[in-house]
């Protein structure tokens, strides 16, 4: 049973120091395969916050982390760092690679990153990367699940976030259909969803889902939405099945609990 638990948007500069306690205490708990950090892992990219976020991931434990950045993980109001060195208070505390990628027998995790310097907040992909995740995928095993982590949403359910869209990404979800890709997880908007990528795209040549995280342990939450994570339960034994699972932060009692599951089964027709 392969357990992956992913965050996101956690925006240390504004977390809330209980919400962040809490999730520590439940990563200990599930004991994940892995952890993704999907994006915005900071607020404003400044040396303390990276500094925070990586004592977050330190307390738990030997837990294997797979980070991307976000668009506050490049200075904002720094033009010199942002243009000349963008990535580096996060590769300070995160490594060197942007795009790193985690594999074992049943799981295969590729992080895409979506940031520009030149852009705000919108993300894009380049079909050089797009060919590149494409390519990867193509060499994975009937019996490894197959996640893309993107910041920037591929879908999205509100027609006001239309504009969050990560720019390129219809080209993306074609061609990583077509090379085998099961799960494109991502972040961004703060609004968690699991979604058939076939709502959009009825003609994909095989079924892709759409999972966004919500945000983490910050007080950025949108739409009365609780600070909430994923966590994703998955079998190689045929039929391989996943459970995705939302857990939201209960304020009340301290704690984050599951509060919806939904079961996935990969596709492997052409296995």
């Amino acid at each position: 049973m392969t357990l992956l638990v992913q965050i996101s948007d956690p925006h240390f500069g504004t977390e809330q120091a209980p919400v962040v306690a809490a999730l520590t205490r439940l990563v200990h708990q599930l004991s994940p395969e892995l952890v993704v950090l999907s994006g915005d892992i900071t607020q404003r990219a400044t040396r303390r916050q990276f500094a925070a976020a990586q004592r977050f991931v330190n307390e738990l434990g030997a837990v294997h982390v797979l980070a991307i950045p976000g668009n506050h993980d490049i200075p904002l109001f720094d033009p010199f760092a942002r243009f000349l060195h963008p990535y580096a208070n996060y590769r300070r505390a995160f490594g060197s690679a942007l795009e790193p990628r985690f594999e074992t027998p049943d799981l295969l995790v590729l992080g895409v990153n979506t940031t520009r310097p030149a852009r705000h907040k919108h993300g894009e992909i380049s079909t050089a990367q797009i060919d590149a995740v494409a390519a990867q995928l193509q060499r994975a095993t009937p019996l490894q699940l197959r996640v893309v982590v993107t910041h920037q949403p591929v879908h999205v359910i509100r027609k006001q976030d239309f504009t969050n869209l990560l720019r390129g990404h219809e080209a993306a979800v074609r061609a990583w259909s077509s090379a085998g890709v099961d799960i494109i997880m991502g972040g961004h908007i703060h609004l968690p969803h699991v979604r058939p990528l076939r709502e959009r795209f009825l003609d994909l040549p095989r079924a892709v889902w759409s999972v966004q995280a919500g945000t983490a342990v910050s007080t950025r939450i949108r739409d009365n939405v609780p600070n909430s994570i994923n966590v994703l339960r998955c079998s190689p034994t045929p039929p391989m099945t996943c459970e995705i699972e939302r857990w939201d932060f209960a304020s009340t009692a301290g704690q984050f609990a599951r509060v919806t599951a939904e079961t996935l089964q990969p596709d492997r027709s052409d296995a």
